[in-house]
């Protein structure tokens, strides 16, 4: 049995019309602002643990939750603070745009045999390069990072259900090919 962890999910959506991130990021504390290296604005919550990247055309991108409820709770917390320093703030309808998981399959892989058994059409493996192997998956969407220890990364799904049915896709293959 795989056993799966959601290390982050990004989701984004615009706030507002127009933001004035010199005035954010003179207001609110932990923020980081430097337009002539980065032209938006990182604003950290303690809880839950969450990075904001605002920008001036009022978009919002969310990082580093482990789930929606996080997400949800921490825009709940920018969206007051931004009402409250003057701005036209509009409930967010948030768009989750890329789930990180990762999934330890308890066994060791032999990337190389692996590959081959695959098929090589959805494989990028180049051992000299980078030490996992690359495989996309067409349904659902998502790409696998598989490692030797038997650690697998999955990212791109957009709903925690697509990373299950992707783990679920992926090990029934495995097993089918004696791999698990």
């Amino acid at each position: 049995m795989a056993d799966i962890k959601i290390q982050n999910m990004v989701a984004s959506t615009v706030i507002a019309k127009h933001l004035d991130l010199d005035k954010i990021h003179e207001h609110l504390d932990d923020t980081k602002y430097n337009p002539d290296q980065f032209p938006g604005l990182v604003y950290h919550i303690a809880v839950p643990k969450i990075a904001f990247l605002l920008f001036k055309s009022g978009r919002v991108i969310c990082t580093g939750a482990k789930n929606i409820e996080d997400i949800q709770s921490a825009v709940d917390q920018l969206y007051p603070r931004l009402k409250k320093l003057g701005f036209e703030v509009i409930k967010p309808e948030i768009q989750v745009q890329n789930i990180v998981a990762s999934v330890d399959l308890h066994v060791k892989l032999n990337l190389l045999e692996l590959s081959l058994a695959l098929g090589l059409e959805n494989i990028e493996y180049e051992p000299e390069i980078f030490p996992g192997m690359v495989y996309r998956l067409e349904d659902p969407n998502v790409v696998f990072l598989f490692f030797g220890s038997g650690k697998i990364v999955c990212t791109g799904a957009k709903r925690e259900r697509d990373v299950e049915r992707a783990v679920d896709v992926i090990t029934e293959e495995l097993g089918k090919r004696g791999f698990l």
